[in-house]
């Protein structure tokens, strides 16, 4: 299984925000569309940045409430591990797992092409141990 075959099946449908977008906004952002992250895109929608809920949380930790007020890019993560479309599951699930994050980007010719999350790897993964045990029963059964 593929991010091509994730994508294929989720959507590409990505939210994104501009570089100097408030974290407030970002925050509202993120409750509004109910996900864990946001891509931060540049005018050509190239990926800039990514910035996640926990971001969030540690930099008020950090900074106080009044950052809140400030640009998103100061909160982002700026160097944002990126996947393709023929990475897969299993390529994911170890980037995912030693970069400790749970959303990735994916780039489509240089441009943001979609997102997987940690919970799409998980559902597929799932969704191909069950695939292979029937096949198995069916197998056995033959």
């Amino acid at each position: 299984m593929t991010v091509k075959a994730i994508l294929d099946e989720k959507g590409r449908d990505v939210i994104t925000v501009p570089r100097d977008i408030s974290v407030t906004e970002t925050g509202k952002q993120l409750s509004k569309h109910k996900i864990g992250a946001v891509v931060v895109v540049d005018a050509e929608d190239r990926i800039c940045g990514i910035v996640s809920e926990r971001d969030i949380v540690r930099a008020i930790a950090k900074h106080g409430p009044s950052i809140l007020d400030e640009p998103v890019s100061t909160v982002m993560t700026s160097n944002v591990k990126v996947c393709d479309e023929s990475h897969s599951v299993n390529q994911l699930m170890e980037m995912m797992t030693a970069g400790r994050f749970r959303h990735m980007p994916v780039e489509v010719d240089g441009k943001i092409g979609g997102m997987i999350s940690i919970g799409d790897v998980v559902r597929m993964r799932i969704e191909q141990v069950e695939r292979e045990a029937e096949e198995i029963k069916a197998y056995i059964a033959s």
